[in-house]
């Protein structure tokens, strides 16, 4: 295992800055995800820790060690890609001994080891076949045991979930942090779907046109988005967002539009602020600390689970909510809505960072 720390790294492709100045520290045994729309450069961030890509600036370390200019096989990474990236001659357990082959292990030891990550990952049964027998569930599970039966200082994983059906990706969330629990190694994983990042990460780093916008925990990112980017980013459906003018009364400030009057704790010193609500914090029920607002319902997706209600506030503008499922309205019905005042956000217009009140 290692801490690797990532230092001002640059990495351009001509004129294009894939990477712009990046700093990261992924503490030792850690599970860190980098989230980020397709272009991002989060994929280019993995390759450079790996080696695969030369650093157009800046350096990284494993530990205290600077690896910026050695190989990727000097540098005991293992990476599991998108493709499942198997030998299609070789069976489970020659695909899985092979990088312990490379490395002239012993063949005893090569044994014993396949043996361990083949309970570890439950593909025991599955050693003498070939991977055209295996599901495609079952030959990404092959190319995460070779991947961390040479027990790597850091295991890379380039979205590895995404060419698998949605209720095989759902239980290989939890079986591949499962695993990381058990043989701790510092994993950093991509990802553009935030469920993944959210569900599985230690901490997140948010990134958006080759840098890092946020990095925190799934919570901190949450609840206290750095940016209207961030903020719109993380929470499916996404944060709503309101620009609405800042008044007062006597020693209260307010953020004004829509139909409503959202009290602020101080003064913003702005005259316009973003309002940021989650459509999971309006709800139909008027609460002690929630303002109450008329909406007209352009359409309701009924989800069972739930229903998302898309609510027209004027002509202009529409917001959407999550409210429980066996709600009844038609389209075009009037319906009073309540904002949770505890769970609003605040942005500056201009920089489109947040507000601290």
């Amino acid at each position: 295992m290692a801490r690797v720390t990532v230092e001002n790294v640059k990495k351009y492709f001509g004129a294009v800055k894939a990477l712009d100045g990046v700093s990261l520290v992924v503490e030792d045994g850690t599970f860190v995800v980098l989230l980020g729309p397709s272009g991002c450069g989060k994929t280019t961030l993995m390759r450079c820790i790996s080696g695969l890509e030369r650093l157009t600036d800046g350096r990284i370390l494993f530990d205290e060690r600077d690896v910026s200019q050695i190989a990727p096989k000097d540098r005991n990474v293992a990476m599991v890609f998108q493709s499942y990236a198997v030998w299609p001659h070789m069976k489970v357990k020659e695909n899985i001994a092979y990088p312990l082959r490379l490395k002239k292990v012993q063949r005893s030891e090569i044994e014993e080891r396949v043996k361990w990550v083949a309970e570890l990952l439950h593909i025991t049964e599955l050693l003498d076949r070939f991977p055209s027998q295996l599901s495609g569930g079952q030959r990404q599970r092959v190319a995460v045991a070779r991947a961390i039966v040479h027990r790597p200082s850091v295991l890379l994983m380039d979205e590895p979930l995404s060419n698998l059906d949605a209720l095989l990706r759902v239980r290989m969330r939890s079986e591949l942090k499962k695993l990381h629990e058990q043989v701790k190694v510092t994993t950093i994983y991509v990802t553009h779907d935030q469920t993944e990042a959210m569900t599985m990460g230690d901490k997140i780093a948010v990134m958006n046109a080759g840098r890092i916008i946020q990095f925190g925990t799934p919570e901190e990112i949450y609840k206290k988005p750095r940016t209207i980017f961030v903020a719109g980013f993380v929470g499916s459906p996404q944060m709503n967002f309101l620009k609405m003018k800042v008044t007062s009364k006597d020693t209260q400030f307010f953020a004004e539009g829509f139909g409503m009057s959202i009290p602020l704790k101080r003064n913003p010193e702005r005259e316009y602020v973003i309002v940021g609500i989650r459509p999971e914090h309006i709800s139909l029920e008027k609460k002690s600390r929630s303002v109450p607002v008329t909406s007209k319902v352009y359409f309701a997706e009924k989800l069972m689970s739930e229903t998302v209600l898309h609510l027209s506030l004027n002509e202009d503008k529409s917001i959407v909510a999550k409210v429980p499922y066996d709600l009844s309205v038609k389209e075009e019905e009037k319906i009073e809505i309540n904002i949770d005042l505890d769970a609003v956000h605040l942005f500056d217009p201009s920089t489109e960072e947040r507000i601290e009140l």
